[in-house]
């Protein structure tokens, strides 16, 4: 119980960091989750079941984020050039110019891990990481 309530406040203390430092940018988490899998895609686009897939949401999850983005101008939708059924999403310059003025502020607060070495941040990722495993976050 007590490993449980400390994941479960961690969990609100660094969405709580995560948000204030991206409200300037105009993002939220999930909103910059999404520009950083596009930027670090090999083509700087992916189909919306991909980003579904690989963010772990709902695909009218990944739709609204990706409204949002688009509406932002940080985001464009194409039709997929082998697939008519599906829709590539790709980042824009300004997406990108964005994703990066965002990790700026977030890698200034540690991305909230306040209070933790890089080494103990590596454990504890490695620790949460047999945990979602178990649970089939992993293929």
């Amino acid at each position: 119980m007590a490993a449980v309530t400390s994941v479960m406040r961690v969990q609100q203390i660094l969405l709580s960091a995560s948000d204030a430092a991206l409200r300037p940018h105009g993002l939220t988490f999930a909103r910059y989750e999404a520009l950083v899998l596009l930027s670090f895609s090999r083509r700087g686009s992916l189909p919306m079941r991909v980003m579904g897939e690989r963010l772990q949401l709902h695909p009218t999850s990944v739709t609204n984020i990706v409204d949002r983005l688009e509406a932002d101008g940080l985001v464009r939708r194409t039709p997929h050039p082998n697939d008519r059924r599906a829709t590539l999403v790709a980042i824009t310059e300004a997406g990108e110019t964005r994703r990066n003025d965002a990790t700026k502020g977030l890698t200034e607060i540690d991305f909230g891990l306040v209070g933790l070495t890089d080494r103990q941040a590596d454990q504890l990722t490695e620790l949460l990481e047999r945990v979602r495993r178990a649970a089939g976050d992993f293929s």
